[in-house]
């Protein structure tokens, strides 16, 4: 489903503000696979995830997509293969157009575009039931713009439109870090349940070491711009945080120092 082979990326090369934040990282997700991403600041979590949705060219390596290799394919190009969520809840949507809107545009990713681009009743029937599904009460709010609803509606909407077209991959960047607890709570339930219902591919960063633990049937570690654990199965389902950072631990060879991980 998803493999990255070696890859490499560096910022700012050849100057006082060199940072290698990929080293010759691999890593293999199979389909269905719900893996969760955690480590430090500056471990190259999101930049993993960047350069496998192509925001960041890598500089070495190869990045393959349904056997398919996109390393040198631009970010619009993987675009109809991949859903993304991103921390910040404005981000993944237009906050000046409408709710069903939003969803038709997420609806027609990679479709060409005629004359007929308005809303249909019956596309606008499955958007109602869609949301009704969110439990937010946005089924009855299809002409509201995006921009008024709270930071979680937003991320629920966000996601939605993310997994309506069932992208081969599901990528979350931190998507619940921006939001309450209770709220994070309900965004990771909903993230959950798509992934389970669609038997999506999933790769979720987070800093949370509990939701690192709770959700997905995979953990992986990274630290300095590698893999440095790969949990999964029953060794996953029983693992605690504190198992988990005397791993970290070993492993790296030195303390796990991330006070938003530790306190979550």
């Amino acid at each position: 489903m998803l493999k990255v082979n070696g890859i490499y990326k560096v910022f700012y090369p050849g100057t006082v503000n060199e940072k290698i934040a990929l080293k010759n990282l691999s890593l293999e997700l199979e389909e269905g696979d719900f893996v969760t991403l955690i480590g430090g600041n500056g471990a190259g979590k999101s930049t993993l995830l960047n350069s496998v949705a192509g925001v960041y060219p890598v500089d070495k390596g190869s990045i393959f997509i349904d056997n398919t290799e996109v390393t040198k394919y631009s970010e619009h190009r993987r675009a109809a293969l991949l859903g993304r969520v991103f921390q910040d809840p404005m981000m993944g949507t237009a906050a000046n157009m409408g709710i069903e809107e939003n969803l038709a545009l997420a609806y027609r990713r990679g479709q060409s575009r005629g004359l007929s681009w308005g809303i249909k009743n019956k596309e606008r029937a499955l958007y109602r039931e869609l949301l009704s599904h969110l439990d937010l009460g946005l089924e009855n709010r299809l002409d509201a713009k995006v921009g008024l609803l709270s930071g979680g509606q937003r991320q629920a909407l966000t996601l939605l439109m993310a997994t309506l077209r069932k992208p081969r991959i599901l990528l979350l960047d931190e998507h619940t870090a921006a939001l309450d607890p209770k709220t994070a709570d309900k965004v990771l339930k909903l993230s959950d349940k798509f992934i389970e219902d669609d038997k999506l591919t999933a790769l979720m960063v987070t800093h949370n070491m509990r939701d690192a633990i709770k959700h997905g049937n995979r953990l992986i570690m990274m630290h300095e711009g590698k893999v440095i654990l790969d949990i999964k199965g029953e060794e996953k389902k029983k693992l605690t945080v504190e198992d988990l950072l005397k791993r970290f631990g070993k492993a790296s060879g030195e303390e796990f120092a991330n006070d938003r991980a530790l306190l979550s």
